[in-house]
C-alpha cells in the first residue's frame, strides 16, 4: 500500500510541478482546453505514472484513471478560476488529485483510516499546545502590546507580517523544544537580532528597540513556557 501511494504522489509531484514550466500554466489559463500545453501535461503524468509503475500492463486501469481524472479536474478549474480566487482554485484542484490517488490506492491495496489516533491524550495535548502557540499567544500578545501604542509610518511593510512572523518563530522554538535541540533556540534569537538590527539602527528611535525587545522576549517567552508544560503534559499522559 505505501509503496503504491509513493509512487502515484512522485508521479503528481513531477507531473504537477517539477515538468510543469510556468509557460504551460500561463496558457493553459489563457487559452484552457485549446491550450496544447494541457495535452502536453497530461502526456507528461502518463510517461512519469507509467514510469514509476515499471510499465506494467496490469496497472493500466490505474494510469487511465489518473489521466482522465487530471483532465477532467483541470480542466473544470481552468474555466472556473480567476484571478480573485486563484489561490482557492489551486488547493481545491490539488485535493482533488489527491482524494483520486487515495481512492485508487484503496481500492488496489486497502488500507484502514485509523481515526482514534486523534483522540487519544498526546494528539489532544499536541493539538492543544498549537492552537496555543499560533491563535491563543498571538491574541495575548496583541492585548499586551497594545499597551504601547507606537505610530507606523511605514507603508512598506507587509500585511500581517509581524503576526505571521510570530506564530513562525514561536513554532520554531516549540519544534526545537521538542527535539531537545536547546541550542538551536538561541541560534534563532540571534537570527531575528541580526534581522532588525538594521532596522533599528536607522531607526534610532528607542521607544521602537524598546518595543520591538519586548515583542521578541514576549513571544519567546510564550513558546518556551507551552512547550515546557507541553512536554511535562506528555511524560504525565504516559
Amino acid at each position: 500500500m505505501v509503496e503504491l501511494a509513493l509512487k502515484l504522489l512522485i508521479a503528481h509531484v513531477l507531473g504537477d510541478f517539477v515538468f510543469q514550466p510556468d509557460k504551460w500554466v500561463l496558457d493553459k489559463k489563457h487559452k484552457k482546453q485549446k491550450s496544447r500545453f494541457l495535452y502536453y501535461h497530461l502526456l507528461t503524468h502518463l510517461l512519469t505514472t507509467s514510469a514509476l509503475l515499471e510499465f506494467n500492463i496490469t496497472h493500466w486501469p490505474i494510469v487511465t484513471t489518473i489521466i482522465l481524472s487530471h483532465f477532467l479536474i483541470d480542466l473544470v478549474k481552468l474555466n472556473l478560476e480567476d484571478d480573485k480566487h486563484g489561490k482557492l482554485y489551486f488547493i481545491l484542484d490539488q485535493i482533488a488529485h489527491l482524494t483520486v490517488i487515495g481512492l485508487l490506492v484503496y481500492i488496489y491495496e486497502p488500507y484502514k483510516v485509523n481515526f482514534e489516533i486523534l483522540y487519544t491524550d498526546q494528539s489532544l495535548i499536541l493539538i492543544l499546545a498549537i492552537l496555543c502557540l499560533t491563535y491563543v499567544s498571538a491574541i495575548f500578545m496583541k492585548l499586551i502590546m497594545s499597551y504601547w501604542l507606537l505610530e507606523d509610518n511605514s507603508n512598506d511593510s507587509l500585511k500581517h507580517a509581524g503576526k505571521y512572523i510570530g506564530i513562525l518563530e514561536r513554532l520554531f522554538v516549540f519544534g526545537f523544544i521538542i527535539l531537545n535541540q536547546w541550542s538551536a533556540i538561541g541560534l534563532l534569537i540571534a537570527a531575528k537580532s541580526v534581522f532588525r538590527f538594521g532596522d533599528l539602527s536607522r531607526a534610532k528611535d528607542r521607544k521602537l528597540t524598546e518595543y520591538i525587545l519586548i515583542g521578541t522576549l514576549l513571544s519567546f517567552g510564550l513558546a518556551l513556557l507551552i512547550g515546557i508544560i507541553y512536554l511535562r503534559a506528555i511524560k504525565s499522559s504516559e
